[in-house]
């Protein structure tokens, strides 16, 4: 179909003579013409309730005049319209040939069934997902195994080490061990602890005294860290101790890897930390850097103001006197009528 004094004219056509899937090059190829638009209905072997179904080709090359191009586009809906659009099947579009094409249709037919292009933010979480599915095999793997596989190998009990629906527990070392003694006889005031991913453990960092201006220092910019603060402090006028732990995971900086390993065990070493070592956490903070850590801050997270009750919503009253009937006002019907 072609443009021809302002209407649609037939430009040409052919007889099918062999499969669509044949005729289609033959056919299609030499009615492409590099200066000027058209419309082609190309009759598919399939049928519907309908009869024959059609593949509609709109053609629009990039040599021709913008003019041109515009007039096409403004009567393409019309055509459609005419023929019937429950009789096409499908719809391509090309400005060269390798678009419009045998092997360009298959490829339009295989981009059509493919899943739609995920976003970056999808395309992480589904990388974090497989890496997730992969971490809980090679650990379920790993426990189900039988031990003493050799010397000089690292191996890890069913007891110390395992994987549940909550995450998973990597066994604390020995040094780790007795840092949380000394916290829960309030001997040390601050611990900082890592994950051995190679080991699978969990590591201590350093104990060192730290103050609470000091604390901001204390998180690390490039890596992720577990840490625990036994926060000193004066509230409603009486000394206060509270056992702050802290998640500081510094985003896109770590692996992927990284992020669902510390985010995974997070949870079963608090676990740990209250039911074995009876050290009650007053305040689970997660934060990606140590900007804004203040005093000031940390005071409010231990002791958040209580919310102002809000009013309830009363209803005004209405005015005095006779209100009179509602009145409900209905729309026209199709004929004008009053439905």
């Amino acid at each position: 179909m072609v443009q021809c004094q302002e209407q649609l004219v037939l430009g040409a056509y052919r007889e099918p003579s062999q499969s669509w899937d044949r005729d289609y090059d033959p056919c299609i190829l030499p009615l492409l013409d590099s200066m000027e638009p058209c419309y082609i209905l190309f009759r598919l072997d399939t049928q519907n309730q309908q009869g024959y179904e059609w593949l509609f080709i709109s053609w629009s090359p990039d040599q021709c005049p913008v003019r041109l191009k515009m007039v096409y586009a403004a009567t393409r809906a019309t055509l459609k319209k005419e023929f019937g659009g429950s009789h096409i099947k499908d719809e391509l579009f090309g400005t060269t040939q390798e678009d419009v094409c045998f092997q360009g249709y298959l490829r339009h037919l295989s981009s059509c069934s493919s899943p739609a292009p995920l976003t970056s933010a999808e395309q992480e979480l589904h990388q974090i997902k497989a890496t997730e599915d992969k971490v809980v095999w090679e650990e379920r793997r790993r426990v189900a195994a039988p031990s003493g596989r050799g010397k000089g190998k690292t191996e890890i009990s069913v007891e110390s080490k395992h994987s549940t629906l909550q995450g998973l527990a990597f066994p604390l070392q020995e040094e780790a061990k007795r840092a949380l003694e000394q916290l829960k006889q309030r001997r040390i005031n601050y611990i900082q602890l890592r994950l051995d991913t190679e080991r699978e453990t969990i590591e201590l960092v350093h104990t060192n005294p730290t103050d609470i201006r000091e604390l901001p220092a204390r998180i690390p910019a490039d890596v992720p860290r577990y840490h625990f603060f036994l926060y000193k402090h004066s509230h409603q006028g009486q000394s206060v101790e509270a056992v702050v732990f802290i998640y500081s995971m510094p985003g896109y900086s770590c692996s992927i890897k990284e992020r669902m390993l510390y985010s995974s065990c997070k949870n079963r070493l608090l676990e740990e930390v209250e039911r074995d070592y009876h050290i009650e956490i007053t305040k689970k903070m997660e934060i990606d850097s140590g900007e804004g850590l203040t005093e000031e801050y940390l005071y409010e997270e231990v002791h958040p103001k209580p919310q102002a009750l809000k009013q309830a919503f009363t209803k005004p009253k209405g005015p005095s006197g006779k209100r009179g009937n509602k009145r409900l006002i209905k729309g026209a019907g199709e004929n004008g009528e009053e439905s």
